[in-house]
């Protein structure tokens, strides 16, 4: 597992391997993580070369990868857009698109800021707080369970067992467990009910989705879209706590939301790395000799970070979106929107609300979640100036969560 300032690992396998290393997914199973910008984005659009289809992983077909295996849930075949290659991505990534299409950005952005609005009014009074588990972790999948139609009470399930599944360890499989049945009943539910939502977005889509198909494509969109958006929020305000070049661009104007979050991006990705692609046949890249059905985890914190594409000095230009947080290719993450509208608003809610916040720890008292794939911080424990709930008028106090989601369809 990584944990800590994984960026001198990445820098050392760059210097010892170049721009693809070899690895170990765990013992006796190798890989080959992808470090160089130029390299990663060849293996994401070289569908002829680099397959989506972990049913060619040769590990798994040689027995070295235990059926059991923590790895399983995130890199398991399921028939989805992630794991599909041609026409059949294709006839998946119309379904999903079209589909998050649906979600009307100006109702989202108010929401968002309705339930930050709530979540901060609970932690506001005690001048103190963990800013991952009391607000980053738990906005965007209170956004996720609205956007799904599910009941709130649902919402610390799907919250707790989307963490076991992407940090890979021994709750892995218990946790995708509990997701697949929390989206299987959701979806049994939406074909006899329809909703104003994404099951029954996805159900009525003409590509004709089957129910199974649905239930793993939500696995996808919740794990992928909305687990980015937390940490993406959380390293945003780690930046701002520590960071006082960082902390005085945005708050003094001369940086803005956006533009902040674009900088974390290419500095402290939320996802470092992602899986994966199997090599169709044998070939020479990299410098590596790669064999057909190897594995190659895409290296995205460590190509971002190629001296090939930094700046001179390390500066982040402004606007600058060619970092391949989001992947690259034709599976570009389609949920990037709603994530940046997420991680946005909850940025900017937060620094309005609680303007003097301050680390209530040593920086180097911050650790990682143990995840092979998340650059998650376990805890962001912070001080601020107590401060009375906002305004009813504001979307604070006043809201509570309610049983019925609230619809995101555009008008």
């Amino acid at each position: 597992m990584l944990t800590g300032d994984t960026h001198p690992l990445y820098e050392e396998l760059r210097r010892v391997h170049g721009p693809l290393a070899p690895i170990e997914l765990e013992p006796g199973v190798p890989g080959w993580l992808v470090i160089g910008y130029r390299e990663l984005l060849e293996v994401t659009r070289n569908e002829e070369c680099f397959s989506h289809d972990s049913r060619r992983w040769r590990a798994l077909h040689d027995g070295r990868v235990r059926p059991d295996s923590p790895l399983m849930p995130m890199m398991g075949y399921r028939p989805t857009l992630l794991h599909t290659d041609g026409p059949t991505h294709r006839r998946f990534s119309a379904a999903v698109t079209d589909s998050l299409a649906h979600i009307d950005l100006h109702q989202l952005r108010r929401t968002v800021a309705q339930l930050a609005n709530y979540l901060i009014d609970a932690i506001a009074p005690g001048g103190h707080a963990d800013l991952v588990t009391d607000y980053a972790q738990q906005l965007p999948l209170w956004v996720a369970s609205r956007l799904l139609g599910l009941p709130d009470e649902v919402a610390p399930q799907l919250i707790a067992a989307i963490k076991g599944l992407v940090d890979s360890g021994a709750d892995a499989q218990s946790a995708n467990q509990t997701l697949q049945r929390i989206l299987g009943d959701l979806v049994k539910d939406r074909t006899m009910r329809r909703g104003d939502d994404l099951p029954s977005w996805l159900l009525d889509h003409p590509v004709q989705l089957s129910v199974p198909e649905v239930m793993h494509h939500l696995v996808v969109i919740i794990v992928a879209g909305n687990g980015p958006a937390a940490n993406w929020t959380a390293n945003t305000i780690r930046l701002l706590l520590l960071d006082t070049r960082f902390r005085s661009n945005l708050t003094g104007g001369r940086r803005t939301i956006d533009a902040a979050l674009d900088e974390v991006l290419w500095r402290d990705t939320p996802v470092q790395n992602f899986p994966a692609r199997y090599a169709t046949r044998d070939l020479h890249f990299g410098g590596q000799h790669i064999r057909s059905g190897d594995v190659l985890i895409l290296g995205l914190a460590a190509a971002n970070h190629d001296p090939a594409v930094q700046a001179p000095g390390g500066q982040i230009v402004p606007g600058n979106r060619s970092h391949v947080s989001f992947s690259a290719g034709p599976h570009t993450c389609p949920a990037r929107n709603p994530a940046r509208v997420i991680a946005h608003t909850a940025v900017d809610t937060l620094i309005h609300r609680l303007p003097d916040l301050q680390l209530a720890v040593h920086p180097e008292a911050l650790r990682y979640r143990p995840s092979p794939w998340s650059r998650a911080l376990s805890a962001l424990p912070v001080r601020f100036t107590p401060a009375l709930p906002a305004p009813a008028a504001s979307g604070g106090s006043s809201w509570t969560p309610e049983p019925t989601p609230r619809s995101y369809a555009s008008m």
